[in-house]
Parts: C-alpha cells; structure tokens; sequence
C-alpha cells in the first residue's frame, strides 16, 4: 500500500515545476490529514505548500537551486553526507541501485540514486514497519538538514521536521551537534561550484554479481560526520 505522505514529501523536494503546483492542493490535502504528524508540522507544511503554489515559479526555482544545489551542506544527495568525496561512494550507489531494483522500483528520472526525493519515493512502496526503520536510521542527517534550513529561515524545514517525525525517533542531540559543527564548505561562486562537482562526480551502474543490499546498512552510518576525503580522491 502507497504510503501517500512520503510520496507527497518525495514531490514537495523536487524542483519545482508548472506541474507540481499544479498538484499542490493534492499534496496539501495529503500532508494536513496525516495524524502521524502534529499540528504544528502539518500548519507549517501547509504553509510551505502555500508558498510553492502561489510562488513565481522562477523565483521559486532559483530558490531551490541555490539551497539544495549550490550548497553541498544542504545537498539532497544523501551520500555527499556520508561518504563525502571518498571512493565509496560508488561502490554505494551501486548497492542501492541494486536494492531498488531488487524492490521492483525502477527510479525514472535523472537524478543520483541517494537523492532524497527518489529514496522517498521508493519508501512510499514499501512496508511500514521497513519505510519508518530507514528513516531512523538516516534521522540524524534529515534534523541536521532541518537545523541549517531553519537556520536560513527555508520553509522547506518543514519537509524535514515532517520525516524526522514519520521516523518516530528523535536523533541523538551529540551526534547532531557534532555534525552541526564541522565546517560547511560550500562553494562561494559559481566557478568554484563547477570545480567540486568535476572533483566529486560518481560512476555507478548494475553489477552482475551484487547480492540484495539492505538500504539499513548502507544509512547506518548516517549518524557519523563524512570522513574528509584523501589527497587526489575521485569519486
């Protein structure tokens, strides 16, 4: 059964489109009738839901641009948090490409496997109990993405509070202080940008011979800062 809360949290973090406000009361109705989330989360999605409706669609793409595209901090790639620049990160999306398939989800669109709106989507077909032990596991990264859009006054943080409360845990305060405190690196301009995505671009595709990883293990260590990656390493 669809979990239709997580595939509307899935569409409210993609790049916005004529389309997808098109779909905003939709996703609205959705989001404020879900009793999993408490009246405060689903009064500021509904806002947030607002906002994307009624915006200036250039205005609201630049928008999300500079947030989750020109900020690694904010990055919507999971395994930037994880791995950083380091080798495995490959070897990862290897692995949860093959446990989509292995669920019978073949991801359509263009965007990296850990990208977060592909993973909800998937979870949205899963079992419950399977969909809300992901979430946990990956709880520290998503309040720590609350934490730095809220920083920034993003009514996207609702979408994030939203998740941390479908998880049904509440992240380790020393974990997410810790994460909180390594330095964000962002690129300052857009040369710079250019410059780590050429650094940091990963290869990825079927392996042949890759069993049926489980997405647990591949975000238990989303409660660990990423390791900073070593001289000259490509991803």
């Amino acid at each position: 059964m669809m979990d239709r809360s997580l595939k509307a949290l899935s569409l409210l973090l993609t790049y916005p489109s004529t389309e997808l406000q098109a779909a905003m009361p939709e996703i609205t109705a959705v989001l404020v009738a879900d009793s999993r989330l408490t009246a405060l989360a689903r009064r500021e999605l509904s806002a947030l839901c607002g906002g994307l409706a009624e915006g200036d669609i250039y205005d609201l793409q630049e928008t999300y641009v500079g947030l989750f595209d020109r900020s690694r901090s904010l990055s919507l790639n999971l395994f930037e948090h994880v791995h950083g620049e380091s080798r495995d990160r490959g070897s990862a999306m290897v692995d949860l490409l093959e446990t989509y398939r292995t669920g019978g989800f073949e991801p359509v669109t263009g965007e990296l496997p850990d990208h977060l709106p592909v993973l909800l989507e998937f979870l949205a077909t899963r079992p419950a109990e399977e969909a809300k032990a992901i979430l946990a596991d990956a709880a520290h990264i998503l309040t720590v993405l609350e934490r730095r859009l809220a920083g920034r006054e993003s009514p996207y943080a609702a979408a994030f509070a939203a998740l941390g409360q479908l998880a049904g845990t509440v992240a380790a305060k020393e974990t997410v202080e810790a994460l909180l405190a390594e330095p964000e690196d962002d690129p300052q301009d857009l040369a710079a940008l250019d410059a780590v995505w050429e650094e940091t671009q990963v290869t990825f595709g079927p392996d042949p011979n890759a069993g049926c990883p489980q997405v647990r293990g591949m975000l238990s260590r989303m409660d660990q800062p990423a390791r900073p990656a070593a001289a000259g390493a490509a991803g």
